[in-house]
């Protein structure tokens, strides 16, 4: 009897070509649409909205002679990603839709409804790959990076949980994104030369301050410069060893704090939680050979502190902290004991090549030391740790 894969059908090349792939591989095959947001506040004009994806994903399933259903996951999609995402922005912290939405959106809510049409897989367009081991008679499923170093999906699923990967298929992460696009055009696929989607997951690109003022309100405050590079703690060139100190640990990991008479009024802002560290757009303060870039976001004080130039030092960190509650594990026997040292690759924000860390294991959580300087950490972001190609867990960065 064949197995039954429900396929999340976005209106996207991608999920097209998963769509056909599981076909051919023998899979019993149906399209599941989900509208997630119908909502066009902060919405820039040249996006298109829902409906258009769901003319393409209708299209593509009549091309494919597969069943197509529709699923409206506005409710839950709401409740779980935006509502976090404004209570994230609100604390002057800097979540991740799309790592949130995948985990309680597509492959939890939608995978309840792949499984009331009788589906045994959960199928999505991601380019990320799955593989199973087994440990003293125990399945364990791998989540490794997709084929395409361009496109590699990996870190937008590092928050699933080994029940979620056990009936979840990736059936394009052995392909490039030009192989998807030359097979859909084959295929006369009618998303084969559609483009990509941007921006917020389900949403689409937004402009975030109009898009954040549906529930927080704006607040004028200052913009202070800091320009005195000689505030700024020295770090240690190499990653320390094991027997480095809880002391030493809080050191390089806690974010330099500014205060107004550490710099210069240049301007004013409306809003401090409308920022991101790292950020460098929406300041509308001119006079600077280099771009300024937001160094810290102090939302109890509303004040924004900017430096000038991607080598300022208020924009470079050693490393960051996860408190143990946010440590999630998808290989849970490879969890790290307190008191464990381990070496891992890890990436704080999507396309951001790996790198070398130490991470460390303490009673009240997880030390991450970079071998090298990282720029722009910012609380709310999700650190994933690779080891080769596999994601073994994840963690949401405290400080």
């Amino acid at each position: 009897m064949k197995k039954k894969a429900v396929v999340g059908l976005s209106g996207g090349v991608d999920s097209s070509v998963a769509a056909w792939l599981l076909k051919e591989q023998g899979y019993e095959v149906s399209a599941l649409f989900m509208r997630n947001w119908n909502d066009t506040t902060g919405l820039l004009q040249s996006d298109c909205h829902w409906e258009d994806d769901l003319m393409f994903a209708e299209m593509v399933a009549r091309k494919l002679d597969i069943p197509f259903h529709f699923v409206d996951l506005s409710g839950p999609y709401r409740q779980r990603v935006v509502d976090y995402m404004f209570a994230e922005y609100e604390k002057g912290r800097t979540p991740n839709p799309d790592v949130l939405c995948n985990r309680e959106i597509k492959f939890d809510s939608f995978a309840e409804e792949a499984r009331k049409l009788g589906g045994d897989f959960v199928a999505t367009g991601h380019y990320c790959r799955k593989e199973q081991v087994e440990k003293d008679g125990i399945i364990y499923y791998r989540l490794l990076a997709g084929a395409d170093d361009n496109k590699d999906q990996s870190y937008f699923l590092c928050q699933l949980n080994q029940e979620q990967l056990s009936t979840a298929l990736f059936p394009i992460g052995r392909l490039t994104k030009p192989e998807v696009r030359a097979l859909a055009e084959k295929l006369g696929l009618a998303t084969a030369t559609r483009k990509d989607s941007q921006g917020i997951c389900f949403v689409g690109k937004v402009h975030l301050p109009t898009f954040l003022q549906q529930k927080l309100e704006a607040k004028k405050g200052n913009i202070i410069e800091v320009t005195n590079h000689e505030i700024y703690p020295e770090y240690p060139v190499s990653i320390p060893g094991n027997e480095i100190s809880d002391e030493l640990l809080d050191s390089l990991t806690e974010p330099f704090r500014h205060v107004p008479s550490s710099g210069r009024l240049i301007g004013e802002h409306s809003g401090a939680h409308f920022f991101t560290i790292g950020q460098r757009k929406g300041m509308n303060v001119g006079g600077h050979k280099e771009p300024l870039f937001v160094i810290e976001n102090d939302v109890k004080s509303n004040i924004v502190y900017v430096g000038e130039g991607h080598s300022h030092p208020g924009l470079n960190r050693k490393g960051l902290f996860i408190r143990s509650d946010e440590i999630h594990w998808i290989r849970t026997d490879l969890a790290m004991a307190v008191g464990e040292c381990r070496d891992y690759q890890v990436r704080i924000r999507y396309r951001q090549p790996l790198q070398k860390a130490r991470v460390f294991m303490r009673n009240t959580g997880m030390y991450v030391i970079f071998e090298e300087l990282q720029r722009g950490i910012a609380p709310g972001q999700f650190a994933a740790f690779y080891e080769a190609d596999e994601v073994v867990g994840s963690g949401v960065i405290d400080r």
